[in-house]
């Protein structure tokens, strides 16, 4: 007996100036089953959902759903249709609760508060029963990126629909906890639930789906069955070519302390305690890894060390000189990088074009700016030189970086910050929301700044990134330091353990890093170079 078709997307165009994003794409989802879509950022993916789901309009072709043809030109219609989305980029009301981004635009307003007490129960009950611990009356705009995609989650779920797609819904998850969603997800499509599944991470396609469909290029290049594939065979359609399942590294010897963070103690935006006590060093030539569910503390451990929250006690100290009140420019001019959590939010102005986000940092510095004035044939030269250096696709440095693709936006950023030859390299979730291919070209660009003698500080939700790349891990939960483990991938499971304040299985007591030196920068930068407004003084290299 054949499978019921449930959806089918026929000859599906969608253009944006100079761009087909989609390109007569033909793809078909089974009644029950999990359908994972794979491609690299800028295949076509989001742009195809957000189809379905009626965010954008398609130019040419037609959906079928349970039979007939339909038109969605709204969400509103998409979830009349029992058609359910979890995006990306979050799709939440900062400065509503998590019960009323739950319950908006479902009922009239007179029946809203007659329905709360009801909504916030039913909430905490689906919590627990998912294991997403929200908190049905907490200010979004004042959750964690990890937490805003647990209410996203939750919010898809709640309005109960037949045919859900969910946009890279594990990344802020430990193993454990992906495995339980994963297993939740099966049996979802046990019970009829049809589930389409954006993911990067070939490991979950493989453990949950039952089918892929493969773009590259806005384009389909494959439909496969899960159980007659593999991962590198899944990565070669993405991307077009081999990709490195495993990164070549080199041993280093650590160096010089480069960071030096003394009983750190940074509040979270409510005023509660987020980072508790926390004490480590990062030296040169080693990747320190910080594993953690995402709202552990890590988010205000990263702002407080790149000088965007204050400390409310403890020391941070950059090349041998204290930090701890100095501004994120006196910071960056000690040698300070620093790749954001929320690329959006904090690396770059969307609006801008991606030359002026290029030259962020030294926008008023020769050659770019003379006098006051912008230097455009400077800043166009530079920009060009390092949107082909750093592999950042895109059809012209003027154009806005909105509508750059999300890789692609993510190499601009590494690139924007990597081409300063930093001393001390800063990375929040460089990978977060970016395909595989972006992410290999990613991490290979942080082995190298350990190569060439930068100290860096890896904060990640992805322990296989986290295993990939570090010299050693340190496990947050709770705003505390857990323990330290090494780069042993036989542990993942105690790691996840420990991210959820849990003891691990294994003796990790025995394990020491490799010896180092007891030193601090052999030449720390002189204390006026860290004074702020220093007009065109040269930056330290």
């Amino acid at each position: 007996m054949s499978p019921e078709t449930i959806l089918r997307m026929e000859n599906i165009v969608k253009t944006f100036p100079g761009v087909i994003a989609n390109d007569h794409i033909n793809f078909e989802v089974y009644q029950g089953e999990v359908h994972c879509l794979l491609g690299e950022n800028g295949a076509g993916k989001t742009v195809l959902m957000s189809i379905l789901y009626g965010l954008y309009q398609p130019d040419a072709g037609r959906i079928y759903y349970k039979g007939r043809p339909i038109t969605i030109r709204s969400p509103r219609d998409a979830i009349r249709h029992r058609i359910g989305m979890v995006h990306q980029h979050f799709m939440l009301v900062p400065t509503l609760t998590v019960l009323e981004n739950l319950i908006l635009g479902q009922y009239p307003f007179f029946r809203i508060l007659n329905n709360l007490d009801h909504v916030a129960q039913k909430i905490r009950a689906m919590s627990e029963e998912f294991g997403l611990n929200v908190d049905p009356y907490a200010i979004c705009g004042e959750l964690s990126v990890g937490e805003q995609q647990r209410v996203e989650i939750l919010k898809a779920l709640y309005h109960g629909a037949d045919l859900l797609v969910l946009d890279e819904p594990t990344a802020v998850l430990t193993p454990q906890e992906t495995s339980q969603l994963l297993t939740f997800l099966r049996r979802l499509a046990e019970k009829g639930l049809t589930i389409i599944f954006i993911t990067h991470k070939l490991d979950e396609v493989m453990m949950v789906s039952d089918r892929v469909t493969v773009l590259r290029q806005g384009k389909v290049v494959a439909t496969v069955n899960t159980a007659e594939t593999n991962p590198r065979e899944l990565a070669k359609m993405m991307v077009g070519r081999p990709v490195l399942m495993e990164l070549p590294r080199t041993r280093c010897a650590p160096g010089e302390v480069v960071l030096s963070v003394r009983d750190l103690h940074v509040l979270d935006a409510r005023g509660l305690p987020a980072v508790k006590g926390v004490s480590f060093d990062v030296r040169a030539n080693e990747v320190v890894g910080i594993a953690g569910v995402s709202g552990n503390g890590q988010t205000e451990l990263a702002l407080a060390i790149a000088g965007l929250a204050p400390v409310s006690h403890g020391s941070i100290h950059l090349c041998g000189q204290d930090v701890t009140h100095l501004s994120p420019r006196a910071r960056s001019q000690l040698g300070m990088a620093h790749i954001p959590e929320d690329r959006h939010g904090m690396g770059v102005i969307l609006p801008f074009t991606v030359a002026e986000n290029f030259i962020l940092h030294d926008y008023y510095r020769p050659p770019f700016a003379v006098q006051q004035f912008l230097q455009q044939r400077a800043i166009l030269s530079y920009a060009w030189e390092l949107a082909r250096k750093f592999d950042v696709r895109l059809a012209h440095v003027e154009e806005s970086f909105a509508h750059l693709s999300g890789g692609n936006q993510q190499k601009a950023v590494v690139a924007r910050e990597l081409a300063r030859r930093p001393r001390f390299l800063l990375v929040n979730q460089p990978t977060r929301g970016i395909d595989v291919g972006a992410t290999e070209y990613v991490l290979q660009q942080i082995l190298a700044q350990r190569d060439a003698g930068a100290a860096v500080l890896l904060i990640s939700t992805e322990l296989e990134e986290l295993f990939a790349v570090s010299d050693r891990i340190l496990v947050m939960y709770e705003g505390q330091i857990m323990g330290e483990v090494p780069p042993n991938k036989e542990l993942i499971e105690d790691v996840g353990l420990m991210m959820a304040g849990k003891s691990p299985k294994s003796d990790i007591s025995s394990w020491k890093p490799a010896p180092r030196q007891e030193i601090v920068c052999e030449q720390p930068i002189a204390c006026e170079t860290i004074i702020e407004d220093t007009g065109d003084k040269e930056k330290p290299v």
